[in-house]
């Protein structure tokens, strides 16, 4: 044997799906399985001891432990048989005391076992289609009885035994309660089920006769010699706060004391796969466990149920609900209170329950605390620390820190201590990790997800990212031994980055396979590499080339390793061998021995290696390797090995493997060789901590010292107050008290004085009595010495009396003797005189009898010769039809013999045709149902695509006239500021004329008499001008400008339902788009996992083991429908789909071009009239000047115009030259005044008509978001101005 040795020193994970998986061994000390392994954990201590698996087993089913805590029973499969092996838990170690794997009957595996109050015998049930119950003798291996419990199939989940009677049976399953009884080498059943069967989870017992059951859809039931007594549903509800509360239902007679008795738990997947068909709605009773007040039961999921029995009344009621608390550590923390509870346990001493899930986790309760929590839920506490739930993918270790880095497929990284075997950090995350590679330092990780690789910093309380990569489903990567470097493996590349710039520096390419495995040598300057293509490769960093290359074609490895010179390259995969290679050729190959290397490792000094199988053990051996099989095998993991590593001084060995479990392993070599590395220096307790933390916490701090500075203050003022207050309350209740002391001293006197004069009446009334009594006494005792005379007479008269009567007696008693003596011998002398005479005649019968027996001797003689005669001619006769009777019974035998066989097979046709029958039913209901669904689906899929139709053309039409209003708006727009601008243009030259008529009507006030009459009426008509221009068209104005504000609020409305549209379109697209990123994870996941069962295609069993695997992880129910009919249905309606939209959106696009040409020819229309009015305020200018000339020729005949007008007004003005033109004919004045005023009233009745023409034009409208000056304003000024 090898001299290298490992030892277990401790484990991180639990086997929940192991039947009843954990137990108190006494109070300190828990017992569960984890691995191959049971470990004895104590709760106080924390240290753990382990039971190992049998040899070659391959994995524990059941378990189960004494009455009296002293034997443990595993149910086990080794070598493909299955095994059930005693262990004595008083002995330290553990030892083996039977083991039971040799059976007269059929058995593929033991599900749940029980032992018997005095542990002397052991009840095993097998797995379907046995369904056999076993009971045995155990420490003799015999078996007492054997019954076939079930022959439909269904599943059985708990066996247990009576706790005071040990021939008294109790088995549950799928519609399955049984009460046994053994008696006469023979199991009974001793109770028939009545009413609708249900599918029994769990039970235990209550009392001799009576039981307690849980179903799947959430009933407690209580049974009595096999009759129902008593039944409760467990519902669960809404309530108003939002979170799920139980509400017990309870509707029996009575219940009675429950004693703490814990019960064996069923297998988890066959609970689940019975219970499918129950209501999602009802919690499943998994688990029951009874204690002195009651009993516990799982309600649901991450729930517990606490019933107590009435003091008054004789049933049980909840009286307390205990969950499982949410983790704030995971990505979704509502996940952890939706695991199942699947087995409970109570300390002996009832202080504490413990319960594993179905997540692998181990939750505690102090009974205690449920007792202080009333009215609110109370909530379980981690055991030890959470655990993983799932396959260990990724394990490292660093140098400077004693720290173990796990990843799972849970999504979840932990960070272990192997010194305290406690948990350091623990985060979950949204992808999966397939890998993860510890700094060095201790302070970075590397992990490598579905979607990204991400390097982390390890905080003291959090685990964060500062970089990502773009490398998806990175299967390895690893940390230089530096710590400068990392690689990552991308499907068949391995990029190299630095840790100092962050940066890519290499690719290598060459695989053309998934790599597996990848490793450093001792100086980082080469990478060694493994994939599933059969080649491993030696790489050189620093050209980024190949150096050494060794391919086989045949093979799958699955890991590589170095030795620490680097000059020999280790290698293991699906050739069941382990090589040895160096310079690109394969120095050795060395047997695995008919199993599958999954990991191998090998200690820095080069002394030490260690393989993993995919059995789940592992196998120290020395180096050099040697030729025959020299290793120690180590039963470890319940699952291949996936992850294997040695820490930096070579001491302790860390495997991972499928199970979820870790292991840590204390190594050493017997035979010493090679130096043992001891740590010159300790290890770091640095940690890293972000500067907003520590300013957090120096916060946090600093208030909590404020606090507790006002807190002192406060408690010391309310002290004082208190001080006096009590001051105060002492001194009134001194005075109180001082004074009730006064008056109970009066009380005192007063009634000392009463008692002496009771006591001098007492003594006189006692003296009295005696004297009385005295008397009488004298006079009794007079009276009964006379009384005793007489009953003396009287005595002495009797007894004269008394020897008269025996002296008479005596005298009878002589005379009756003499009597008897005479009559005795008168009879003796007559019975012996009868006596000869019977003597002589039994002698002449006895002559007779002699005479008789010589008669029959000599017919008796004769008739044996006459007999011999005949039955020889019998013998003769039978012996003949014997043969002939012998050969019809072969022949009946062989058809016989031929009858069966045909009988069998078709009872097993008539049998696979029921099956088939019974499964094309189940497949047709399911097929039903997804079509019913499925239409359901297609009606509100085309409901909401004719919805959705609907809103498009609304929007589209929105959208349009939205866009016809705008372009009309733009056009108005141009409009209105081309009338302001015209108006501001008309108003400026009649505010200059005005100024200088005012200047030279006070240069010719002497003279302003009848000129003075037309100035004011010429200013009269300018007045009333300005006012028909301003007043005409500002109510208009202001009206549109109402008009513009209420539109553009109306847009704004518009645009910012669309915006919170476009925003949930947007939302969904993301959504979308994470599906198909998830489904992108999924089908990568699912090519992985193909690719990995591949690799068994030479192993029928395995591959049809991991094909399953992927059926059972990958298939959902409906996906198990055939989906190819229905496929091309939606395809169909698909394209109709779309068909209609590309019809619709054609007809649209039309409708848009039609509209789009009527608004054309509507722009036009309108740029033609809006040409028009410019015109005809074009001519209304032409023609005010030429009134302004004709004002200005009258006045220049008055001779009001000597002076030279001013220059802005000469700007404004026509020229005079213009002018010169005009008639020179003068006419009245009074008639040329009324003239001009007639020709300006006619012209602004047509100015008037024309502006109620363009108010009445459809479609008129404001521009919206633009908000015009009031003109109100340059009215008032103008006002002021003429004035």
């Amino acid at each position: 044997m090898s001299a290298v040795v490992a030892q277990t020193l401790h484990v991180f994970g639990l086997r929940s799906h192991v039947a009843n998986n954990i137990f108190y061994f006494d109070e300190q000390i828990i017992i569960f399985p984890s691995g191959n392994h049971c470990v004895k954990y104590n709760v106080d201590q924390k240290w753990q001891k382990f039971i190992p698996g049998s040899e070659k087993s391959q994995g524990m089913l059941a378990l189960s432990i004494s009455p009296n805590r002293r034997y443990l029973a595993i149910s086990e499969t080794v070598q493909e048989k299955p095994a059930i092996t005693i262990y004595e838990l008083s002995s330290i170690p553990c030892r083996k005391r039977k083991v039971l794997n040799n059976f007269d009957f059929q058995v593929q595996k033991f599900i749940s076992m029980a032992f018997s109050p005095d542990s002397k015998y052991l009840l095993a049930q097998t797995s379907p289609p046995e369904s056999n119950l076993v009971y045995w003798l155990w420490e003799k291996q015999k078996v007492m009885a054997i019954v076939r419990i079930d022959t439909q199939n269904n599943p059985v989940y708990q066996v247990s035994f009576s706790p005071q009677d040990n021939t008294q049976v109790c088995v549950t399953g799928n519609g399955m309660f049984k009460l046994l009884r053994f008696a006469e080498g023979t199991l009974k059943q001793t109770s028939f089920q009545r009413g609708e069967p249900q599918n029994y989870l769990a039970h235990t017992w209550v009392a001799d006769d009576k039981i307690v059951v849980g179903t799947d859809t959430g009933k407690l039931f209580l049974f009595e010699s096999g009759d129902q007594r008593w039944e409760t549903s467990i519902m669960v509800k809404e309530p108003t706060n939002g979170s799920k509360s139980l509400d017990v239902i309870q509707e029996s007679e009575s219940l009675i004391e429950f004693p703490p008795v814990s019960s064996p738990l069923p297998s988890y997947e066959q609970m689940v796969a019975a219970s499918s068909h129950s209501q999602m709605s009802m919690p499943q009773v998994f688990a029951i466990a009874a204690y002195s007040k009651g009993f516990a039961c799982s309600a649901g999921p991450g729930r517990v149920l606490l019933f107590e029995k009435m003091e008054e009344k004789d049933f049980y009621r909840e009286s307390r609900e205990i969950r499982i608390p949410v983790d704030p550590q995971s990505n979704d923390p509502s996940q952890s209170d939706k695991q199942d509870v699947l087995c409970l346990c109570f300390s002996p001493s009832e202080e504490t329950l413990v319960a594993s899930t179905s997540k692998n986790q181990l939750y505690s309760i102090t009974m205690s605390l449920t007792e202080i929590s009333k009215g609110e839920p109370a909530h379980f506490e981690y055991l030890m620390y959470p655990l993983h739930s799932a396959p260990i993918t990724g394990l490292a270790t660093c140098i400077r820190k004693p720290l173990i880095a796990t990843c799972s497929l849970d999504r979840s990284i932990r960070l272990w201590n192997y010194e305290t075997n406690t948990l350091e950090l623990f985060k979950e995350y949204q992808e999966e990790a397939y890998s993860i590679s510890l700094h060095p330092s201790g302070h970075f990780i590397v992990v490598g997800f579905a979607d990204k690789l991400r390097l982390m910093n390890l905080l003291i309380d959090d685990i964060r990212s500062f970089k990502e990569y773009s490398v998806r489903g990175c299967g390895e990567c690893s940390f230089s031994n530096g710590g400068h470097l990392f690689a990552a493996v991308n499907g068949n590349v391995i990029h190299v980055y630095t840790t100092t710039s962050l940066e890519n520096i290499s690719s290598l390419k060459g695989h053309t396979g998934k790599i597996r495995s990848i490793v450093w040598n001792a100086d980082d300057s080469k990478l060694i590499s493994g994939g599933t293509d059969g080649a491993v490769y030696e790489w050189n960093l620093s050209t980024g080339k190949r150096e050494t290359e060794c391919v086989l074609k045949s093979c799958s490895y699955n890991c590589v390793t170095v030795s620490p010179d680097a000059k020999i390259i280790f290698a293991v995969g699906s050739d069941h061998t382990l090589k040895e290679i160096a310079d690109s050729l394969i120095l050795r190959e060395i047997s695995a021995f008919d199993v599958t290397y999954t990991a191998i490792v090998i200690s820095h000094s080069g002394r030490m290696m260690f393989v993993g199988t995919s059995v789940g053990t592992i196998r120290a051996m020395k180096y050099p390797l040697p030729l025959q099989k020299e290793f120690n095998e180590y039963q470890a993991h319940a699952g291949p090995i996936t992850k294997m590593l040695l820490t930096f001084d070579d001491q302790f060995l860390l495997t991972a493997a499928e199970d979820g479990c870790l292991f840590t392993w204390k190594v050493f070599d017997k035979d010493g060789r090679g130096i043992k590395r001891e740590r010159e220096v300790g290890f770091a307790e640095e940690v890293l901590v972000t500067k907003t933390d520590m300013e957090e916490k120096a916060q946090v701090m600093l208030e909590l010292k404020t606090r507790v500075e006002e807190l002192k203050m406060e408690n010391e003022y309310q002290l004082r107050l208190k001080d006096m207050n009590y001051s105060e309350k002492i001194k009134e209740l001194t005075d109180k008290f001082i004074q009730e002391m006064e008056s109970l001293k009066t009380k005192n006197q007063v009634l000392r004085t009463e008692k002496e004069k009771q006591d001098v009446y007492h003594h006189e009334h006692i003296e009295d009595l005696l004297d009385k009594q005295s008397r009488e006494l004298q006079d009794m005792e007079c009276c009964n010495n006379q009384k005793l005379l007489l009953e003396y007479e009287k005595y002495q008269e009797l007894q004269l009396k008394s020897q008269r009567m025996q002296e008479e007696y005596e005298k009878q008693l002589r005379d009756n003797d003499e009597t008897k003596s005479q009559a005795l011998e008168e009879l003796t002398e007559f019975y012996e005189a009868k006596l000869q005479e019977k003597t002589t005649l039994l002698e002449e019968a006895q002559e007779d009898v002699r005479q008789q027996l010589r008669e029959f001797e000599e017919t008796k003689k004769q008739i044996e010769e006459d007999e011999d005669r005949e039955i020889q001619d019998i013998k003769t006769k039978y012996e003949k039809k014997l043969r002939d009777e012998k050969e019809s019974n072969l022949r009946l035998k062989g058809e016989t013999g031929i009858m069966r066989k045909k009988f069998s097979s078709l009872q097993k046709e008539i049998e696979e045709r029921t099956n088939d029958i019974e499964t094309l039913k189940g497949e047709q209901m399911k097929l039903q149902g997804v079509i019913k669904s499925l239409e359901k689906d297609i009606q509100g899929l085309k409901r909401e695509i004719q919805e959705r139709d609907e809103t498009i053309q609304d929007k589209e039409k929105r959208i349009y006239d939205l866009k016809k209003k705008n372009q009309e708006l733009g056009k108005f727009k141009f409009v209105l500021d081309y009338k302001i601008k015209e108006l501001k243009k008309q108003i400026e030259p009649r505010e200059n004329e005005i100024r200088v008529m005012k200047e030279q009507i006070q240069e010719n006030d002497p003279i302003l008499k009848w000129p003075q009459r037309v100035e004011i009426h010429l200013y009269n008509f300018r007045k009333q001008v300005r006012k028909v221009l301003l007043w005409g068209t500002l109510p208009q104005m202001e009206a549109e400008l109402e008009n513009f504000h209420k539109q553009n609020t109306q847009l704004e409305l518009n645009i910012t339902e669309l915006w919170q549209k476009l925003r949930a379109t947007d939302q969904e697209m993301r959504r979308e788009r994470q599906k198909e990123r998830d489904l992108e994870a999924l089908v990568k996941r699912f090519k992985t996992d193909l690719h990995n069962c591949v690799a068994y295609i030479q192993e029928p069993r395995l591959l049809k083991e991991k094909v399953r695997g992927l059926f059972e992880k990958y298939v959902q129910r409906a996906d198990m429908v055939e989906i190819a009919g229905l496929n091309t249905d939606l395809q169909q309606e698909y394209t109709r789909q779309r068909e209609h939209l590309e019809r619709n959106l054609a007809t649209l696009k039309k409708k848009v071009v039609k509209e789009g040409e009527l608004h054309r020819t509507d722009y036009v229309r309108i740029m033609q009239e809006n040409v028009s009015l410019i015109k005809e305020i074009n001519e209304l200018r032409r023609e005010l000047k030429f009134t302004r000339s004709q004002v200005y020729d009258l006045e220049a005949a008055l001779k009001l115009t000597k002076k030279v007008r001013p220059q802005e007004v000469s700007e404004t003005e026509p020229s005079r030259d213009m002018l010169s033109t005009a008639p020179t004919a003068r006419l009245n004045e009074q008639e040329e005044t009324g003239r001009i005023i007639e020709m300006q009233r006619l012209e602004i009745q047509r100015l008037r008509d024309q502006i109620q023409e363009q108010e009445q034009v459809t479609g008129f409208h404001t521009l919206a978001g633009v908000r015009l000056p009031s003109l109100s304003n340059s009215e008032v000024d103008l006002e002021v101005k003429t004035n």
